[in-house]
């Protein structure tokens, strides 16, 4: 019974989430102008030119795990760190954060990673990219605060009306994902007071996660951090000039709607699906984008650079299966 409530939260309750936050944000959308926009309105040079980036963002990520394995005597090949990253985000799409232990037995099974250490530094990383995100966040609403207040002036709206006048429907939406936050906190702290009875799993851990401070060459860790988050960036920032409506927006704006589409991943549905459209949509419509223009991008945008986390997973799983496993070490 446990076992498949469990199942439940992690396959089943995602997938409702992330439908239902879709089904409310596009009920009554016309579908029939999707292939208009598709075919003759956007500008596919820039979304094609977008793809190299959302591939560098994902190497330079298998790039950098590999670097904090070393001082742990863990040397797993180049490729093989790389090709678990790409395997990572699609498994992600069907089970969200899936991935992340997904990559880790890829390390185990081809090159002999302790598993244990290979999630330590997976928790490293993470804890990483969110101080940087924070850092981020901060930096832009301290820079955007006049932008903000300018809307405010000329619409005559004030903080206290703007929360008054938020839909039920919207309120809901962020019930929703709030709680789903707090669910997947419960889960990860449940999972954890069970590994808490495996001493040596959690020294493995442990060691993963204070593996940063005997890292070698930190500029170059440095480096592979500022890069995975700047070609996240320009993936994403390149698709305004698919789209009339968006072509002309600021950098600031890309950088504000970047930021708000990362903090709203952080709930568990495949690929952000859902809290990543709303949240976009709504920032794209304070910055005077039409709200079906907003909701074209979204869709459009998100689909697409999907369908590239699938292809770049699908040539990961056919990479590996061409991929010699290394027996020299292999751990429990």
């Amino acid at each position: 019974m446990k076992t498949l409530s469990a199942k439940f939260i992690k396959i089943v309750l995602p997938l409702l989430l992330g439908g239902t936050i879709l089904y409310w944000m596009y009920r009554g959308f016309d579908f029939n102008r999707i292939s208009d926009v598709l075919f003759h309105q956007m500008n596919w040079f820039w979304m094609l030119l977008s793809f190299p980036f959302g591939i560098l963002a994902q190497t330079f990520r298998g790039w950098r795990w590999r670097q904090t394995l070393e001082p742990l005597g863990e040397k797993p090949r180049t490729s093989t760190a790389v090709y678990s990253i790409f395997l990572s985000y699609a498994v992600s799409l069907l089970v969200p954060r899936m991935g992340e232990f997904a990559r880790c037995g890829v390390l185990k099974h081809y090159d002999g990673v302790s598993f244990p250490k290979a999630i330590g530094t997976v928790v490293t990383e993470r804890a990483i990219d969110s101080l940087l995100v924070l850092l981020i966040t901060l930096l832009t609403f301290l820079s955007q605060i006049p932008v903000f207040t300018r809307f405010f002036a000329k619409t005559g709206t004030r903080i206290d009306t703007l929360f008054t006048s938020f839909s039920t429907a919207g309120w809901l939406v962020t019930a929703v994902c709030g709680a789903a936050v707090l669910i997947l906190l419960y889960v990860l702290f449940r999972r954890l007071s069970i590994i808490d009875k495996v001493r040596g799993t959690i020294k493995g851990i442990w060691q993963g996660i204070v593996s940063l401070k005997d890292v070698h060459h930190v500029p170059l860790f440095i480096f592979y951090t500022l890069a995975i988050w700047g070609s996240y960036f320009l993936h994403y920032y390149l698709t305004f000039f698919c789209f009339s409506a968006t072509s002309s927006l600021s950098l600031s704006c890309a950088l504000v709607t970047f930021i708000v589409g990362s903090i709203a991943v952080i709930v568990p549905t495949p690929n952000g699906a859902g809290p990543w459209h709303f949240a976009v949509k709504t920032m794209l419509i304070l910055y005077g984008v039409a709200e079906t223009q907003a909701l074209f991008f979204v869709l459009i945008v998100h689909s697409v650079q999907t369908l590239l986390v699938v292809l770049l997973g699908l040539y990961a799983w056919i990479m590996l299966a061409f991929t010699r496993r290394n027996t020299a070490i292999q751990r429990t």
